[in-house]
Formats: structure tokens, C-alpha cells, sequence
């Protein structure tokens, strides 16, 4: 018999998005291995690919503020995408930026197109209204877990 004063457990907690993640991940760092490319090089790509001479300072902030990994492993990550040639770097009137060379946008659509396979085998015959819940639950318990990072909450 439970003690009606003590809180039912979480039906979603830390351990079981861990769980989720690392999963996910396992599957996409075999992917990503299949083309000898790391994942912080593959989110280099990713932003690279989403803005054509995207500043170089905002790679790197992505990289330590979305993946929260030090500034150095940032810019170590953004340097071998360039000394793999994937990446190019450029100058605007705001300052340094990131461009994908051809083998990048190749690279970047063959990882692309494996993980959409991927996606669909995790992700597609869940229903649309459950996959929307969840990325709002997760939206908002990162909100939250950023804000502590950074000591508001």
C-alpha cells in the first residue's frame, strides 16, 4: 500500500530521456562513423548547410551553448571540418564566417539522407499529436535545465 502523501513517481525522468538519447545517439554516431566524421563535425556541417557564410562565432556559441561543450572543443570542431575540407572560412563586414565546400554539402546530404532513414524508422508510425506533445514537454524541461545552468532557477 502506498502512503498517499508521498508523490506518485514521474512517468517521464532524466534516467528515461537519458536512456532515450544515448540510444539515439549510438544509432547516429554508427551513421556518422560510416562517413568518418564526428558529431561535433556533423553539427558544424549542420549549421554550415542551414546559412550560406554563417558567422563563425555563432557555429561556435551553437556548439557550446546547444551542446554545452567548452569553447575549445567548439572551435577545434569548426578547425577540422576545415582541415578535412568540408569547410571553407570567409570574411564579411561582421567578421569570420563558415561555408560548406562541395565535399561538405556532400558529406552534409549523405548524413542527412541517412538520418531521415533513421527518423523514419524510430519516429514514423507514432502518432503526430504524441511527437508534438513530446517536443514540447522536452522544449520546456531544457528551458528550465538551461535556466538553472544559468542560475535563474
Amino acid at each position: 500500500m502506498t502512503n498517499p502523501s508521498t508523490p506518485a513517481p514521474a512517468a517521464l525522468t532524466g534516467r528515461i530521456i537519458g536512456q532515450t538519447e544515448n540510444a539515439i545517439r549510438a544509432v547516429l554516431d554508427r551513421l556518422l562513423a560510416e562517413t568518418g566524421t564526428t558529431f561535433h563535425q556533423w553539427v558544424v556541417l549542420q549549421l554550415a548547410a542551414t546559412e550560406a557564410d554563417i558567422p563563425a562565432e555563432r557555429v561556435v556559441a551553437q556548439l557550446v551553448d546547444g551542446r554545452k561543450v567548452p569553447v575549445a572543443v567548439a572551435e577545434q570542431a569548426l578547425a577540422d571540418t576545415e582541415a578535412a575540407g568540408l569547410t571553407v572560412p570567409g570574411r564579411s563586414p561582421a567578421g569570420l564566417t563558415v561555408t560548406l565546400t562541395p565535399a561538405g554539402r556532400e558529406r552534409y546530404e549523405r548524413i542527412a539522407a541517412g538520418i531521415a532513414v533513421i527518423a523514419a524508422r524510430l519516429y514514423g508510425d507514432l502518432p503526430a499529436a504524441d511527437l508534438e506533445t513530446t517536443q514540447r514537454v522536452l522544449t520546456t524541461v531544457t528551458e528550465r535545465a538551461n535556466a538553472a545552468l544559468a542560475g535563474a532557477a
